[in-house]
C-alpha cells in the first residue's frame, strides 16, 4: 500500500490532462511507421514457404471448355497447379452474402454462390480460373503463363440498366434479368400522393461512378496448416480478425477454432479488405496439400481487376416541395451495379444504406427507394468509404441545389427552411431510423462563417478579371453509422506493468491505439505509455465486428468504458482486502483506490502488481483482468456542413479547388488531431471521385482503366488547404457521446465539390454534369452550351 500524497495526485492530474479525452495526442505508431519500421503482411515470411500466382480470365464472359495444366506442372520449381475442380473436391463452401435483404415481393436476395475458382463460366476479366505454386515467385509466374485456358466467349454486359433488360446477356440461369435484389422501401401510395399534390417537383438523373480502392498496400496472404492440430493459420490484412475468421471457417467448413487469422499493419482498406477472397482459399488449400506455407501477393495491375470496387449507381432522384419550398417527399429509383458476384455486404451500399441516409438532416416527411441491384460482367462490388452514405447525401444535395434554382429560392434559404430542429430530437426520420441528437442549423451557420461565404461575390469578380469562372457550394450531410453490433472489451494487467487493451475493431490507418488509450486513461488513470492495443490475432480477439461504418470509437469506446467499470468493481474488493477496510468505504478516482475520509490509498497499477505477487482469500479477485462483451452498440449520426469553392479555366476545363471549409458534429471528440486527419483523408477521396476517378469498361467488358496510367488519383496539387471547425453535440446512444468520423469527409466533399463546379458553370446555363468532372467533360459542356446559346 502507498500513501496518497499531493505530488502523486499532481502527477496523475498532469498525465490525465496531457493524455485525456479531447487532447491532440500524437499517434503511438507514427514513430515506427514514418521510419519504415511497420510490418505489413508481405514483410512476413515462414521457413520453407512457396509462392502462388493466380491464373485469371482474359474474357469478360464465356464458357470454360478446358484448362490445360500439364505443361505448367512440368516446369522447373512447380509444386502444383490446381483448378476449380480440385478445390470443389475439397468440399469448400461458396462465397455468399449474409445480409437478410429481401426484394419488394418478399423473396430473399438471390445468391451467386461463388466458388473459389470458376469451373463452368468466367464472368469478368480477372475471374480466377487456376493457380500455380512454385519454389520461387518467378517460377510460379512463368508456370502461370503456361496454363492453357480454352474459353468460348459469350456476349458481355457492363451497364446495370442494360443488364436488367429483357434479352441482355444472362450471368446466371437462376437470376432472371440479372436482378439479384429488387429493393423497395417506403409507402409508395403516400409518396405518390405527396408528389401529386406538390407545388413543384425537381427531377434529376445522376450517375454515381464506379471507383477503385487503390489501397497503398495490395492484398496479400501467407497461409500455413498444422497437420497435428488440423488448424489453418493465415496472415492477411483485414478490417477485423474475429468476423473474418468466422467467414473463412464457414468457407472451409471447419469450426471457428480451427482457423487463426493474424493481421499486422494494414496499408489502407476502405472496406475492400473486409471480405474473404478466392486467393485466400487457394493458398490455404495449397498449404494443407503441400504441407508447407504458401504466400500470395497481389500486384497493382491485378488488384484493379480482383479487388472489390465501390459506388456504381444510376439513379433517378426526385424531390417534391410545397410553394414555400418545404419538402413533402423524396424518391430514388434506379440501378446498382453488383459486378459479377455477390459477397460481403455488396448489395447494402447500393440499396439499404442509400435509403437509410437519403433524408439527411432535413425534414422529409415521406420517402421511397426503389433500386434494382444487378449483376454485370465486371469486377465484384463492395463497401467503399461510406458505403452508401456519401451516395445518398450526394443525391439529396444535388436535388436541393437544382430545386432552389428552379424555384428561384436561395440555396441557403431552402436548406434552412427544411433543417430538423434541435427541439425535435429524438427525430423519427422517414428513412426508418431515429436521430438522437444534432443542431444542424448551428453547424450550417458556423460553416458559412468559417468559409467567409458573404465575401464570395468579391472573390468571384477577382476570378473573372483573370478570365476564370468561380463557383461555391454549401452542403450538409448526415451519416447513419454501422448497424448495432456487440464489441469486445478485454483488459489484462501483465506482471511487467503492461496493460493489454484487447478489442474487436482493427486499425488499418485510423490510429486506434492513441484515442482508445486516451479513453482508458480517463477511465482508469493507467499510464498512457503502459497501454498496448491488441486487435490482430483471432486467438485473442474472440469477439468483435471489426472496423467499418464509422463504428470504432462508439463500439470499442463503449466496450472500454463498460470494462473499466467492471475493473473498478473488482479493484474495490481487492483494495478493501489489502487495506483491511470495508468495500463500501473504497472510492476510486484518478487511478487510485482510497478509503473514504482518509489519506490511505493504492494506485491501480500497484494494486494489479500486488495481486500478481500474492495469494488472496476466496471472494477476493486474484487479478484486475476483465473479459467483457457489450450488448449491441447503437448506430450514431455524425453530421456536418462543408463549403467548397472552385475556379475553372474555361479555355481548358481545368477545375481547381481554391478554398475548402468544413464544420462537423462528431459528438465528443476524443482526439481532435486524429479527427482532422480522418476528415482530410475522406475529403480527398471525395475530391478524387468528383473530379477524376472512374473505372471504365469497353463494350466487350475489357477494363480500360486498369493501371495508374489510366486511372487518375488526386495528388497534393489537387488538394486545397482546409479550414476545419467543430460543433459537437454529444450522442446520447453511447457513454462517451461520440459519433464516429471515418467516412464523413467523403459524405461532405462529394456533393459540395460537384455543386460548386455546377455553380461556376451556371454562367453558361449548365445545370448538371455527371462525375467525374474532368477537364474534358467540363470543357465540352462549356462549348456545347456556347453553341446552343
Amino acid at each position: 500500500m502507498q500513501e496518497h500524497t499531493k505530488s502523486s495526485s499532481l502527477e496523475n492530474a498532469i498525465a490525465l490532462q496531457k493524455y485525456g479525452v479531447g487532447q491532440p495526442v500524437r499517434r503511438k505508431e507514427d514513430d515506427t511507421l514514418v521510419r519504415g519500421m511497420g510490418r505489413y503482411t508481405d514483410d512476413f515470411n515462414l521457413p520453407g514457404q512457396a509462392y502462388a500466382v493466380i491464373v485469371r480470365s482474359t474474357h469478360a464472359h464465356g464458357v470454360i471448355r478446358g484448362i490445360g495444366t500439364e505443361a505448367a506442372k512440368a516446369m522447373p520449381g512447380v509444386l502444383g497447379v490446381w483448378t476449380g475442380t480440385d478445390l470443389d473436391a475439397a468440399g469448400y463452401g461458396p462465397f455468399t452474402c449474409g445480409l437478410p435483404l429481401k426484394s419488394r415481393d418478399g423473396s430473399p436476395l438471390l445468391q451467386t454462390n461463388r466458388r473459389p475458382l470458376a469451373t463452368d463460366k468466367v464472368r469478368f476479366v480477372g475471374d480466377p480460373i487456376a493457380f500455380v505454386v512454385a519454389e520461387t515467385l518467378a517460377q510460379a509466374r512463368d508456370a502461370a503463363e503456361a496454363v492453357e485456358v480454352d474459353v468460348e466467349p459469350l456476349p458481355a454486359v457492363t451497364d446495370p440498366e442494360e443488364a436488367a433488360q429483357a434479352g441482355a446477356p444472362q450471368l446466371y440461369d437462376h437470376i432472371p434479368n440479372n436482378v439479384a435484389l429488387d429493393y423497395h422501401f417506403g409507402d409508395a401510395e403516400k409518396v405518390e400522393a405527396a408528389f401529386a399534390g406538390a407545388a413543384h417537383v425537381t427531377r434529376l438523373d445522376i450517375e454515381n461512378t464506379r471507383v477503385a480502392v487503390v489501397s497503398m498496400e495490395p492484398r496479400v496472404g501467407l497461409a500455413s496448416y498444422d497437420k497435428k492440430t488440423e488448424r489453418y493459420t493465415i496472415q492477411v490484412p483485414t478490417q477485423g480478425v474475429s468476423g473474418n475468421r468466422a467467414n473463412l471457417a464457414k468457407n472451409l467448413k471447419v469450426p471457428n477454432e480451427k482457423v487463426r487469422i493474424l493481421t499486422a499493419n494494414v496499408g489502407g482498406s476502405f472496406g475492400m479488405k473486409n471480405i474473404n477472397y478466392p486467393e485466400y482459399m487457394c493458398i490455404l488449400f495449397a498449404a494443407k496439400t503441400l504441407g508447407r506455407p504458401v504466400k500470395w501477393t497481389d500486384e497493382r495491375s491485378t488488384s484493379f481487376l480482383s479487388d472489390s470496387h465501390g459506388r456504381a449507381q444510376k439513379i433517378h432522384a426526385e424531390l417534391a416541395l410545397d410553394a414555400e419550398g418545404h419538402f413533402l417527399a423524396a424518391k430514388l429509383s434506379g440501378y446498382g451495379n453488383l459486378g459479377a458476384y455477390i459477397t460481403g455486404v455488396a448489395p447494402s451500399p447500393l440499396s439499404l444504406n442509400t435509403g437509410k441516409n437519403f433524408s439527411s438532416v432535413y425534414r422529409t416527411p415521406l420517402m421511397a427507394v426503389d433500386i434494382k441491384t444487378v449483376l454485370t460482367n465486371t469486377t465484384l462490388m463492395g463497401a467503399y468509404r461510406g458505403a452508401g452514405r456519401p451516395e445518398a447525401n450526394y443525391y439529396m444535395e444535388r436535388l436541393i441545389d437544382r430545386a432552389a434554382d428552379e424555384m428561384g429560392i436561395s440555396r441557403l434559404t431552402l436548406r434552412k427552411r427544411n433543417f430538423i430542429k434541435p427541439n425535435q430530437m429524438p427525430f423519427p426520420a422517414s428513412s426508418g431510423v431515429t436521430y438522437d441528437s444534432g443542431d444542424f442549423q448551428a453547424v450550417f451557420n458556423k460553416a458559412l462563417e468559417l468559409s467567409d461565404y458573404e465575401s464570395f461575390s468579391k472573390r468571384k469578380k477577382e476570378s473573372k478579371k483573370s478570365g476564370k469562372l468561380r463557383g461555391i457550394a454549401i452542403g450538409s450531410y448526415l451519416e447513419v453509422t454501422a448497424p448495432p453490433g456487440v464489441e469486445l472489451g478485454k483488459i489484462v494487467f501483465d506482471p511487467d506493468g503492461t496493460v493489454q487493451l484487447i478489442t474487436g475493431t482493427l486499425d488499418y490507418g485510423q490510429g486506434h491505439a492513441t484515442p482508445f488509450t486516451q479513453v482508458l486513461c480517463a477511465q482508469l488513470g493507467v499510464p498512457f505509455e503502459n497501454v498496448k492495443l491488441v486487435q490482430g490475432d483471432s486467438d485473442i480477439v474472440h469477439t468483435g465486428n471489426g472496423t467499418g461504418g464509422s463504428r470504432s470509437i462508439t463500439a470499442s469506446g463503449m466496450a472500454i468504458v463498460e470494462t473499466s467499470r467492471l475493473i473498478i468493481e473488482k479493484g474495490k474488493r481487492a483494495a478493501a482486502h489489502l487495506m483491511e477496510a470495508s468495500e463500501a468505504d473504497i472510492e476510486f478516482a484518478d487511478g487510485r483506490f482510497t478509503i473514504a475520509g482518509t489519506d490511505r490509498s493504492i494506485n491501480i497499477m500497484d494494486l494489479a502488481k500486488r495481486l500478481h505477487e500474492g495469494k488472496v482469500p476466496e471472494g477476493v479477485p486474484s487479478s484486475l483482468d476483465v473479459d467483457h462483451t457489450t450488448e449491441p452498440v447503437p448506430s450514431a449520426f455524425p453530421n456536418g456542413c462543408h463549403v467548397a469553392e472552385v475556379e475553372i479555366d474555361p479555355d481548358t476545363g481545368v477545375v481547381q479547388i481554391v478554398r475548402y471549409s468544413a464544420v462537423n458534429d462528431f459528438g465528443t471528440v476524443i482526439n481532435p488531431m486524429l479527427v482532422a486527419g480522418q476528415l482530410h483523408g475522406g475529403v480527398v477521396q471525395g475530391i478524387g471521385q468528383a473530379l477524376m476517378e472512374h473505372v471504365r469498361y469497353d463494350e466487350s467488358g475489357q477494363p480500360i482503366t486498369g493501371s495508374l496510367m489510366d486511372y487518375a488519383l488526386p495528388r497534393a496539387e489537387d488538394v486545397p488547404f482546409m479550414s476545419v471547425g467543430d460543433h459537437p453535440v454529444p450522442a446520447t446512444s453511447n457513454p462517451l457521446g461520440s459519433k464516429g468520423c471515418g467516412e464523413a469527409g467523403c459524405a461532405g466533399s462529394l456533393s459540395t465539390v460537384v455543386n460548386a463546379v455546377i455553380d461556376a458553370l451556371s454562367d453558361y446555363g449548365i445545370k448538371h454534369i455527371d462525375m467525374p468532372l474532368t477537364p474534358e467533360r467540363v470543357w465540352r459542356a462549356i462549348h456545347e452550351a456556347k453553341a446552343t446559346a
